[in-house]
Parts: C-alpha cells; structure tokens; sequence
C-alpha cells in the first residue's frame, strides 16, 4: 500500500466516485464503487511514479498525514 494521501468523493457530474492523489499532480481515477476508484487509483499512483522515474522527474516523498488526538 502506497502512503500518499488518497480523496474519495462522488461525482454527479461524472455519475462515479472519483479518487484524486492530490501530492502527485493531474494522479486521479474513477469508478462505479469506492472500492473500485480505491483500486484504480493505486494503479494510476504507480504508473505516475513509474512514468515520472522514466523521463527523470522528481517523485515527491508521501507527506504522511495523521490524525492526531487532542
């Protein structure tokens, strides 16, 4: 499992769920489920880095949120 930061929202207009990996720029997916645009996702996350190692782009570090409780 990769440590980016991952957002899961509906999107009426695209009539699915949309993930967007907001560290890695334009890195987003869809799909009918949550679980499915999850999956795809991840993929989308590999194929950025993979793409962004092979012509020498800087691959950012996972910001690692957490929650923390006051």
């Amino acid at each position: 499992m990769n440590q980016y930061e991952i957002i899961i929202y509906w999107s009426r207009e695209d009539g699915a769920f949309v993930a967007e990996a907001p560290e890695l720029p334009g890195c987003a997916a869809h799909g009918p489920t949550q679980e499915t645009a999850l999956a795809n996702v991840q993929d989308a996350i590999r194929l950025w880095i993979d793409t962004a190692r092979e012509f020498g782009d800087a691959v950012p570090e996972p910001k690692g949120r957490r929650l923390i409780f006051a």
